[in-house]
């Protein structure tokens, strides 16, 4: 009889055991979650590349202001350049064409070529 009591003790302390179990496993990956292991090489890492900004800026047309980037801490990483149409022209497409009067024989080209200046910059 004895043992039929003890054994009927013993399941009803399963599911409070069980439920105890199950909270503390719960309460240990929450903190797990919270306060996540520092590795202060890796942060130090990120945080380098993180602060790091880079910017592409462009001038044109005899334009030049790199100066006043580069006196705010900027640095030049990589610089182009490229030609570049400053301005246009209309003219006549023939010698009889009167452009007031008749749009279509306008033609537009280039009337000034000016260098157009790239550079990527960091800070």
């Amino acid at each position: 009889m004895n043992d039929k009591i003890l054994n009927m003790k013993k399941i009803k302390q399963f599911p409070q055991i069980l439920f105890i179990a199950i909270f503390l496993s719960s309460c240990s990956a929450s903190i797990n979650k919270e306060y996540p292991k520092n590795n202060t090489d890796e942060n130090l890492n990120e945080k380098t590349y993180a602060e790091k900004k880079r910017m592409e800026i462009k001038f044109s047309c005899g334009e030049d202001g790199i100066s006043e980037y580069l006196d705010n801490g900027w640095m030049i990483l990589r610089e182009e350049s490229q030609e570049k149409i400053c301005t246009w022209k209309s003219v006549p497409a023939t010698r009889d064409c009167d452009m007031e009067k008749d749009k279509g024989c306008k033609i537009t080209k280039p009337d000034k070529i000016g260098e157009e200046k790239i550079y990527l910059l960091e800070k």
